[in-house]
Parts: C-alpha cells; structure tokens; sequence
C-alpha cells in the first residue's frame, strides 16, 4: 500500500502534479522541466516514472526524430487537487505561525 506521504514525497512531486493538474492537457517533457525550473531532467525523469507507475498520469511516445514524449495527468491524478488545493490554502493561512 503507497501512503500518501510516500506519493507526494520529495522536493518536487506537489509542483509536478499541481503544474499538470493546471495545465490540464498534455504537456512535452521540456516544457514540464520549465515550468519547473530549477528540476534537473534526471529527477524530473525519476518523479514522473514513480507517478505514471502509480498510474497518476499517462506517457505517450511518439515516433519521430528527435523522439518525442508528452504526458499528461490521468483522472486518478486530477482528483488530488482538492487535496492540494487545501494544502495550498493551509500554507497560506499558517505561514507566518510557519515562520516563528
């Protein structure tokens, strides 16, 4: 059983699933890593095999030269948003208390 600190793990899962969340159709891998800049393309990688194996969001390759590759974010994965909204919401409303 994955719990769900174990989904949202790591520096850059929340910016990651919020980002395609948002955006809402699919997205190439360039313009993921620049939406969120500073990731490197190897932990961008290792974050978006960990959510596509949860079935989080879905990886088309297309065969072309060079090689492309877009993802997007599955109906599993937009029904996080309620919870990363509240989250979100939390963080705003507590971050001064955060501060201290």
């Amino acid at each position: 059983m994955v719990s769900f600190v174990n989904l949202i793990s790591g520096k850059w899962a929340i910016p990651i699933l919020y980002r395609l969340i948002i955006i809402g159709e699919p997205v190439r891998f360039s313009d993921l890593q620049r939406a969120v800049h500073p990731i490197t393309q190897k932990e961008l990688t290792r974050q978006l095999r960990q959510f596509e194996s949860r079935r989080l969001l879905t990886r088309q390759v297309f065969a072309e030269v060079p090689p492309r590759v877009e993802y997007q974010i599955t109906e599993l994965g937009k029904s996080l948003r309620p919870t990363l909204d509240s989250l979100a919401d939390w963080m705003r409303e507590n971050s001064e208390k955060l501060r201290e």
